[in-house]
């Protein structure tokens, strides 16, 4: 089965790497972060909302809803910041998956590619 590679505006991806690729009706999609947007810096929370947002307009844009999403694996520096207020992050999951939540790992890493990011997720998404 051939793969199929692709970028997306919604989140361009660097120079050595594919945005997503897909292998017959999955899609893999590459580690999303809030860089270059205004949430770039800013709390952890608004980067995770801007993220997320992302990757679900990514998958949109291949016709595929939030109750895709298979799986998300999300690398964040501070598990004490991504938890410190669990009510916010529950409704970011909420407005963006709407009760349809993707099986999800949560790792802690000790930095990202740039200084101000401190949320990245990967996906899955099965297409129809």
């Amino acid at each position: 089965m051939p793969l199929k590679r692709k970028q997306y505006d919604i989140a361009p991806a660097g120079p050595t790497y594919s945005r997503a690729v897909f292998a017959g009706n999955t899609m893999y999609i590459s580690g999303c972060t809030a860089r270059g947007t205004d949430s770039q810096g800013k709390s952890m929370m608004e980067q995770l909302d801007v993220t997320l947002g992302r990757l679900v307009a990514i998958a949109a844009e291949e016709g595929a809803g939030s109750d895709s999403f298979a799986k998300l694996t999300c690398f964040v520096t501070s598990m004490d910041d991504y938890k410190a207020d669990p009510a916010q992050m529950e409704a970011l999951f909420a407005k963006y998956f709407k009760g349809e939540s993707p099986a999800n790992s949560l790792i802690e890493i000790s930095a990202l590619a740039e200084p101000g990011l401190d949320v990245e997720i990967e996906a899955v998404v099965i297409l129809e």
